[in-house]
């Protein structure tokens, strides 16, 4: 607070990093207090930096949720790995996320390690709380704390909502002061294309389960109304080979079909009105390698 008696309003940019299926997207959502982020247990589900912005009384602050830090194996992942060091160029503040039900390894080292440059301060967040015991926790906070000199250290369930305000509070100390950066009632800056092709991808990813979570990438062709004011979505699920086409579209079209009543349901949710979804599989051949491709899909 001021001297002048009024409270000091801060805001600024903050950046979730971790190992793939490190908790950030679920926590993402929890703190904004909506789905804006999709969420799944393959890793890689995050491609794209995605802002979600959170309003309190003292500060405004916007999320940034980036894909997993990983050892790339592909074009793609190293351009995924460049999506994060760029955003961790320009935030204010990062939240790195370390699961509590899985140990500190060689996967969070790596990230520490990447943030060693860093100017912003760093945020110890220990995720999925919920998933384990009391001494376990105790144990992987210590471990935590053994890692590296973080700026606070906070243990969240962002399932149960368990701290999820305290976090909030914490992040927002960070910030500098400032105005708002977005209009109140704001919860993303990202285009609805971009929102309904992630719920197609979250809709297959789903499905196939472990058979090609890596291989899968969702572009937009076309949103049009029809004169009766129904809102038609055209989409393109793009696989890397001709033997994944059968997987996804599964015997007779099932699949397929699941994979489409899924995703209408969660893009009607998102429009708030009824659609029809058209969805179409075509096969770009080893497109997480090749430079063209993933530039035309938008990586």
């Amino acid at each position: 607070m001021r001297q002048d008696g009024r409270v000091t309003f801060r805001s600024g940019f903050c950046c979730f990093v971790g190992r793939p299926n490190a908790g950030k997207s679920t926590l993402t959502n929890a703190l904004v207090g909506a789905k804006i982020v999709i969420t799944s247990d393959k890793p890689q589900t995050t491609r794209h930096a995605v802002r979600g912005i959170v309003d309190r009384p003292d500060g405004q602050l916007v999320l940034v949720d980036t894909p997993g830090l990983h050892r790339p194996r592909t074009l793609l992942g190293e351009r995924l790995n460049e999506v994060v060091r760029t955003t961790l160029a320009e935030v204010d503040v990062v939240g790195f996320c370390l699961p509590a039900d899985q140990r500190v390894g060689p996967g969070d080292r790596f990230i520490r390690d990447q943030l060693a440059g860093v100017r912003a301060p760093v945020i110890a967040i220990v995720t999925k709380i919920d998933t384990v015991s009391k001494q376990r926790l105790a144990e992987h906070l210590l471990a935590v704390s053994e890692l590296a000199d973080f700026a606070e250290i906070v243990p969240v369930s962002a399932v149960r909502g368990e701290q999820v305000d305290l976090l909030a509070d914490l992040l927002i100390a960070q910030l500098p002061e400032g105005p708002q950066l977005y209009p109140s009632g704001v919860l993303t800056d990202n285009d609805t294309e971009s929102r309904i092709a992630e719920l197609v991808r979250e809709a297959a990813l789903a499905d196939v389960r472990d058979e090609l979570p890596h291989s899968i990438a969702v572009t937009i062709d076309e949103l049009r109304r029809r004169e009766s004011g129904l809102q038609e979505v055209f989409a393109t699920l793009h696989l890397e080979r001709d033997s994944q086409k059968g997987i996804v579209i599964g015997p007779k079209g099932q699949r397929l079909k699941r994979i489409g009543a899924t995703a209408r349901a969660g893009i009607e949710e998102l429009l708030g009105e009824r659609i029809f979804l058209n969805l179409h599989v075509a096969v770009e051949k080893e497109w997480q390698r090749d430079p063209k491709k993933l530039d035309r899909l938008g990586f």
